[in-house]
Protein backbone atom coordinates (compact mmCIF):
# COMPACT_ATOMS: atom_id res chain seq x y z
CA UNK A 1 0.00 0.00 0.00
CA UNK A 2 1.00 3.30 -0.98
CA UNK A 3 1.32 6.35 1.57
CA UNK A 4 1.96 10.18 0.98
CA UNK A 5 4.59 10.54 3.49
CA UNK A 6 5.80 13.89 2.88
CA UNK A 7 5.23 17.05 0.55
CA UNK A 8 8.57 19.32 -0.48
CA UNK A 9 8.57 23.10 -0.06
CA UNK A 10 11.14 25.60 -1.10
CA UNK A 11 14.75 25.51 -1.77
CA UNK A 12 17.07 25.55 1.58
CA UNK A 13 20.30 27.35 0.88
CA UNK A 14 22.36 26.62 -2.63
CA UNK A 15 23.40 23.08 -2.33
CA UNK A 16 19.78 21.07 -3.25
CA UNK A 17 18.42 20.78 0.12
CA UNK A 18 14.44 21.25 0.58
CA UNK A 19 12.51 21.80 3.18
CA UNK A 20 9.69 19.21 3.73
CA UNK A 21 6.18 19.31 4.85
CA UNK A 22 6.16 15.84 7.16
CA UNK A 23 3.25 13.31 6.81
CA UNK A 24 4.07 10.93 8.71
CA UNK A 25 4.12 10.23 12.50
CA UNK A 26 7.36 8.07 11.98
CA UNK A 27 9.54 10.57 9.82
CA UNK A 28 12.60 8.54 11.41
CA UNK A 29 11.71 5.22 9.75
CA UNK A 30 10.21 6.60 6.52
CA UNK A 31 12.71 9.59 5.65
CA UNK A 32 15.62 8.45 6.81
CA UNK A 33 18.92 8.47 4.36
CA UNK A 34 18.47 5.88 2.03
CA UNK A 35 14.96 5.65 1.71
CA UNK A 36 13.38 5.01 -1.94
CA UNK A 37 10.50 6.65 -2.54
CA UNK A 38 7.85 7.21 -5.35
CA UNK A 39 6.43 10.62 -6.06
CA UNK A 40 3.78 12.51 -7.65
CA UNK A 41 3.58 13.49 -10.12
CA UNK A 42 5.27 10.05 -10.62
CA UNK A 43 7.88 11.56 -13.45
CA UNK A 44 10.05 13.25 -10.98
CA UNK A 45 10.82 10.24 -8.97
CA UNK A 46 11.66 7.73 -7.41
CA UNK A 47 14.15 9.90 -5.28
CA UNK A 48 15.95 8.67 -2.54
CA UNK A 49 16.91 10.37 0.58
CA UNK A 50 20.86 11.05 0.74
CA UNK A 51 20.72 12.89 3.72
CA UNK A 52 18.23 14.54 6.11
CA UNK A 53 18.74 17.09 9.15
CA UNK A 54 16.40 19.53 11.52
CA UNK A 55 16.64 23.18 11.04
CA UNK A 56 14.82 25.88 13.12
CA UNK A 57 12.09 22.86 13.32
CA UNK A 58 12.10 22.28 10.03
CA UNK A 59 13.07 18.97 8.31
CA UNK A 60 15.42 19.74 5.68
CA UNK A 61 16.42 16.66 2.83
CA UNK A 62 18.43 16.21 0.32
CA UNK A 63 17.94 13.97 -2.64
CA UNK A 64 20.85 11.83 -4.69
CA UNK A 65 21.27 13.66 -7.89
CA UNK A 66 20.36 17.10 -6.59
CA UNK A 67 23.30 19.37 -5.57
CA UNK A 68 22.01 22.95 -6.23
CA UNK A 69 19.25 25.74 -5.87
CA UNK A 70 17.73 25.21 -9.29
CA UNK A 71 17.47 21.24 -8.73
CA UNK A 72 15.77 21.21 -5.38
CA UNK A 73 13.36 24.21 -6.46
CA UNK A 74 12.02 21.92 -9.63
CA UNK A 75 11.27 19.22 -6.93
CA UNK A 76 8.56 22.09 -4.79
CA UNK A 77 5.09 20.34 -4.24
CA UNK A 78 6.17 17.03 -4.76
CA UNK A 79 4.58 14.27 -3.02
CA UNK A 80 6.50 11.54 -1.45
CA UNK A 81 5.26 8.20 -1.40
CA UNK A 82 6.12 5.21 0.61
CA UNK A 83 5.51 1.73 0.01
CA UNK A 84 3.78 0.55 3.41
CA UNK A 85 2.95 -3.31 4.40
CA UNK A 86 -1.41 -2.85 5.25
CA UNK A 87 -0.63 -5.38 8.15
CA UNK A 88 1.89 -2.92 9.49
CA UNK A 89 0.92 -1.31 12.81
CA UNK A 90 2.95 1.83 14.42
CA UNK A 91 4.98 0.87 17.23
CA UNK A 92 2.96 3.47 19.60
CA UNK A 93 -0.55 1.85 20.61
CA UNK A 94 -2.45 5.59 20.40
CA UNK A 95 -1.22 5.83 16.90
CA UNK A 96 -2.54 5.11 13.56
CA UNK A 97 -1.54 5.20 10.27
CA UNK A 98 -3.93 7.19 7.47
CA UNK A 99 -5.45 4.03 5.81
CA UNK A 100 -6.50 2.60 9.18
CA UNK A 101 -8.35 5.67 9.88
CA UNK A 102 -10.60 5.74 6.62
CA UNK A 103 -13.98 4.54 6.14
CA UNK A 104 -14.78 4.64 10.16
CA UNK A 105 -17.55 5.42 11.15
CA UNK A 106 -17.91 8.66 13.50
CA UNK A 107 -20.49 8.11 16.39
CA UNK A 108 -21.14 9.82 19.53
CA UNK A 109 -20.41 8.58 22.94
CA UNK A 110 -24.67 7.54 22.86
CA UNK A 111 -23.90 5.50 19.18
CA UNK A 112 -25.31 8.48 17.31
CA UNK A 113 -23.99 8.61 14.11
CA UNK A 114 -22.19 11.81 12.79
CA UNK A 115 -20.98 10.39 9.80
CA UNK A 116 -17.71 8.21 7.95
CA UNK A 117 -14.22 9.97 7.59
CA UNK A 118 -13.80 10.31 3.98
CA UNK A 119 -10.34 12.59 4.30
CA UNK A 120 -7.01 12.70 7.07
CA UNK A 121 -6.13 16.52 6.96
CA UNK A 122 -2.72 16.56 8.08
CA UNK A 123 -1.68 20.66 9.73
CA UNK A 124 1.03 21.81 11.27
CA UNK A 125 -0.73 22.31 14.60
CA UNK A 126 -2.81 19.56 14.50
CA UNK A 127 -4.96 16.44 11.78
CA UNK A 128 -8.24 16.88 11.50
CA UNK A 129 -10.80 14.03 10.07
CA UNK A 130 -13.03 15.32 7.23
CA UNK A 131 -16.38 13.55 8.22
CA UNK A 132 -18.88 13.40 5.86
CA UNK A 133 -22.33 13.33 7.39
CA UNK A 134 -25.45 11.39 6.20
CA UNK A 135 -26.91 14.52 4.18
CA UNK A 136 -23.92 15.03 2.24
CA UNK A 137 -21.92 17.82 4.23
CA UNK A 138 -19.35 17.24 6.14
CA UNK A 139 -17.53 18.94 9.17
CA UNK A 140 -13.89 18.44 10.56
CA UNK A 141 -13.07 17.35 13.42
CA UNK A 142 -10.03 17.84 15.47
CA UNK A 143 -8.14 14.69 16.08
CA UNK A 144 -7.12 15.34 19.89
CA UNK A 145 -8.14 12.97 22.83
CA UNK A 146 -10.08 15.66 24.33
CA UNK A 147 -12.57 15.29 21.46
CA UNK A 148 -11.78 11.29 19.77
CA UNK A 149 -11.76 9.56 22.82
CA UNK A 150 -11.91 6.43 21.09
CA UNK A 151 -10.87 4.50 18.00
CA UNK A 152 -12.11 1.36 17.85
CA UNK A 153 -10.61 -0.60 14.36
CA UNK A 154 -12.23 -3.93 15.38
CA UNK A 155 -15.80 -2.44 15.48
CA UNK A 156 -14.73 0.16 12.97
CA UNK A 157 -15.98 3.48 14.46
CA UNK A 158 -14.29 6.78 16.03
CA UNK A 159 -16.11 8.25 19.20
CA UNK A 160 -16.39 11.69 20.28
CA UNK A 161 -17.41 14.29 22.38
CA UNK A 162 -17.45 17.67 20.53
CA UNK A 163 -17.44 20.78 22.06
CA UNK A 164 -20.72 22.53 21.93
CA UNK A 165 -21.27 23.88 17.86
CA UNK A 166 -18.70 21.64 16.64
CA UNK A 167 -20.85 19.45 14.86
CA UNK A 168 -24.02 21.63 15.10
CA UNK A 169 -23.40 25.42 14.86
CA UNK A 170 -27.09 26.06 16.14
CA UNK A 171 -25.19 24.70 19.62
CA UNK A 172 -22.95 27.19 19.69
CA UNK A 173 -25.48 29.96 19.28
CA UNK A 174 -27.50 28.99 22.31
CA UNK A 175 -24.06 28.07 24.25
CA UNK A 176 -23.25 31.74 23.67
CA UNK A 177 -26.73 33.15 24.12
CA UNK A 178 -26.73 31.70 27.84
CA UNK A 179 -22.95 32.44 28.48
CA UNK A 180 -24.06 36.57 27.31
CA UNK A 181 -27.27 36.01 29.79
CA UNK A 182 -24.95 34.44 32.37
CA UNK A 183 -22.70 37.49 31.98
CA UNK A 184 -25.63 39.96 32.30
CA UNK A 185 -27.03 38.32 35.45
CA UNK A 186 -23.77 38.24 36.84
CA UNK A 187 -23.49 42.05 35.80
CA UNK A 188 -26.87 42.91 37.73
CA UNK A 189 -25.90 41.17 40.63
CA UNK A 190 -22.16 42.97 40.72
CA UNK A 191 -23.65 46.29 40.02
CA UNK A 192 -26.67 45.03 43.18
CA UNK A 193 -24.11 44.25 45.21
CA UNK A 194 -21.79 47.26 45.00
CA UNK A 195 -24.80 50.02 44.96
CA UNK A 196 -25.66 48.09 48.31
CA UNK A 197 -21.97 48.56 49.49
CA UNK A 198 -21.92 52.22 48.45
CA UNK A 199 -25.41 52.78 50.76
CA UNK A 200 -23.74 51.10 53.30
CA UNK A 201 -20.69 52.94 53.33
CA UNK A 202 -22.35 56.52 53.23
CA UNK A 203 -25.24 55.35 56.19
CA UNK A 204 -22.01 54.64 58.18
CA UNK A 205 -20.67 58.12 57.39
CA UNK A 206 -23.66 59.55 58.23
CA UNK A 207 -23.56 57.66 61.41
CA UNK A 208 -20.43 58.66 61.80
CA UNK A 209 -20.94 62.47 61.29
CA UNK A 210 -23.88 62.43 63.56
CA UNK A 211 -21.89 60.89 66.62
CA UNK A 212 -19.24 63.48 66.15
CA UNK A 213 -21.69 66.46 66.09
CA UNK A 214 -23.02 64.76 69.22
CA UNK A 215 -19.92 64.21 71.32
CA UNK A 216 -18.96 68.15 69.93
Amino acid sequence: MQLVVARIGRAHGIKGEVTVEVRTDEPELRLGPGAVLATEPAGTGPLTIETGRVHSGRLLLRFEGVRDRTGAEALRNTLLIAEVDPEELPEDPEEFYDHQLMDLDVVLADGTEIGRITEISHLPSQDLFIVERPDGSEVMIPFVEEIVTEIDLEEQRAVITPPPGLIDESEAVIASTRDGENDAVTASTRDDANDAATASAHDGDEAEGGAEKGEA
